[in-house]
């Protein structure tokens, strides 16, 4: 005859001693791991203890996996999944992730960001700064939040004065003869005096699928589409290069050596000559757009 040893009873059938423990205060039954805890917390625990069960014990909820539990977390409560910790409200989230080192955190935002390079990027956006770096070219009107914008907007070829990548690339050749930002060696293959390699597409690349970059292989599903590939730095030399010499990285454009330097990433932003360099180059560029 079935009995409950805990309640000392005994029963007709084990259906009648299964009602018994569904039903009792003194039973409390994962049906999952078919275990039988005296109490409701000696119950909740094995659930958030438990690799077997993806359990909310803030909403008493189950989910089917760790990933939807990770998701409520992240919509229903206060919650700081790198940390896995939980906060009483947004105040004490956002002093959390405003006081650690370990996160990337914009506090006038409330943004978070995955890395320093995009907290950075955020930081130097129009967002936070003024747009206090004016275009010299003529009759351009346009004003930067900083001078690496200003350079890009230069190599797209927007500019009214008539600035392109190349002009830009050609003025730094002339300019910088002591190859502080520049690598000679791939200047020498990149064309010397300004010349470079232009590269355009016709129909004859189509592969019957799509259009298919010769250099790279990349598919593209229209013509314009393929050349405007082919007509950005992508495929070009890197020329430029960081001027510290534990650092040493490549660029293919001005622009982008301009946001390295000024993401402060490596630290050769902080060097006088570089400095200087950076600042003279610039009233170079001013000079290029009055020609």
């Amino acid at each position: 005859m079935p009995d409950c040893d805990r309640c000392q009873r005994y029963f007709n059938s084990y259906s009648a001693l299964r009602q018994h423990e569904n039903n009792s205060p003194y039973h409390h039954i994962c049906d999952n791991c078919d275990k039988d805890f005296t109490s409701w917390n000696g119950l909740k625990e094995h659930y958030v203890q438990s690799c077997v069960h993806d359990y909310c014990q803030h909403c008493d909820s189950h989910f089917d996996d760790a990933r939807e539990l990770e998701e409520h977390y992240q919509a229903s409560h206060y919650y700081c999944a790198k940390c896995r910790k939980f906060f009483q409200n947004a105040v004490g989230l956002h002093e959390h992730y405003r006081q650690s080192d370990q996160h990337h955190y914009c506090e006038s935002c409330r943004r978070l960001f995955l890395s320093a390079s995009n907290l950075n990027s955020h930081l130097n956006s129009s967002l936070h700064r003024p747009k206090d770096v004016p275009c010299p070219g003529r009759r351009c009107r346009l004003a930067f939040v900083s001078h690496s914008a200003l350079i890009l907007h230069l190599e797209s070829g927007t500019c009214s004065s008539g600035a392109d990548r190349q002009a830009v690339n050609r003025r730094v050749r002339e300019y910088d003869t002591n190859n502080i930002i520049t690598d000679p060696a791939r200047l020498l293959t990149a064309g010397v005096g300004g010349s470079q390699t232009r590269y355009f597409a016709t129909s004859a690349s189509w592969n019957g699928a799509e259009y298919e970059c010769y250099l790279c292989h990349r598919g593209y599903h229209s013509l314009a589409a393929l050349n405007q590939h082919l007509a950005s730095p992508r495929h070009e030399d890197k020329i430029y290069v960081c001027p510290l010499s534990s650092c040493r990285e490549h660029f293919s454009t001005l622009s982008a050596l301009c946001q390295h330097i000024e993401s402060g990433r490596c630290g050769v932003s902080k060097f006088k000559v570089v400095q200087n360099t950076m600042d003279n180059l610039m009233g170079s560029m001013r000079r290029l757009t009055m020609h």
